[in-house]
């Protein structure tokens, strides 16, 4: 499969407009807003995962500060709110507005009739109807501009002992090779620090590189839930931690493809070890 050779573009969850500054400074290129709630507490209540609720207002406070990175906002699943949602984010300044847990290609129709090319559409692609659906939604290519393929849920409901048996397995290689043939952006997943996570963080890192994902989100790892930007800055070196990652992006893109079949039967293994511990 094609590699990628820029830097992989960084996603950074915030709704504080200080904490945005200070990332877009270090390297993150994509300020992710989350207003998703809805079924949220039901399907990942268990998991230490991310539950904010953020708002329209926060999307609109984070644009207002940013130079260059632009904002990505996920809103709720299709439900009778979302038709005030996307206009409330759109009119806020968002340039990406990512539909999460959709499982219909008329839910997807829906989203792109009412964001009517004001803003690029990013879907989340996370439930087994979706996955099974994936060639009917991509003859909606045109109308598409990035899919990001959601291991956390995606594991969950299919009953997976842990979300990396979606990479080990393949499936994650023979999504991307069906959203890249349509020419759209793909990416998966989050990335914790180089050196720290459950499967080394390069492992995964050199799978995003052999598989041509463009895009990852920056996991808690980059940010350890810091309550304020004086907090953040003690608790991570960010821009060192991202001029790491983005070191390895470039390292992984310059090697040939064995180096990076070796690298997947490593990471093979790592994922088989962690689900006999």
């Amino acid at each position: 499969m094609e590699k990628i050779n820029r830097p992989m573009k960084l996603m950074y969850i915030t709704n504080d407009p200080h904490i945005a500054t200070y990332a877009e400074s270090c390297g993150v290129q994509r300020i992710f807003v989350d207003m998703e709630y809805i079924g949220k507490d039901e399907r990942q209540g268990h998991l230490d995962t991310h539950k904010a609720k953020h708002t329209p207002a926060d999307v609109k406070r984070v644009k207002g500060v940013l130079q260059k990175a632009e904002v990505m906002v996920r809103i709720n699943p299709i439900y009778d709110g979302t038709a005030n949602e996307v206009e409330d984010v759109i009119k806020a300044g968002a340039d990406v507005i990512m539909l999460p847990m959709f499982k219909t290609v008329a839910e997807i129709d829906t989203l792109v009739g009412l964001v009517n090319k004001r803003a690029r559409i990013c879907l989340l692609l996370e439930t087994p109807q979706a996955l099974a659906r994936l060639d009917s939604i991509l003859e909606r290519a045109a109308d598409l501009d990035e899919i990001h393929l959601g291991l956390n849920d995606l594991h969950l409901a299919m009953q997976l002992d842990f979300m990396f048996e979606l990479l080990s397995g393949g499936l994650v290689e023979y999504v991307a090779g069906a959203v890249k043939a349509k020419g759209l952006i793909f990416g998966f997943g989050g990335i914790a620090c180089i050196g720290g996570g459950a499967i080394p963080a390069e492992l995964i890192l050199s799978e995003h590189i052999r598989l041509g994902s463009e895009m990852v989100i920056l996991s808690r790892t980059f940010h350890h839930n810091a309550r304020s930007l004086d907090d953040l800055k003690n608790k991570i070196d960010l821009k060192k931690e991202i001029d790491l990652l983005q070191d390895t992006c470039i390292k992984y893109s310059q090697v040939n493809s064995s180096t990076l079949l070796q690298n997947r039967q490593l990471l093979k293994a790592a994922i088989s070890k962690l689900k006999k511990s």
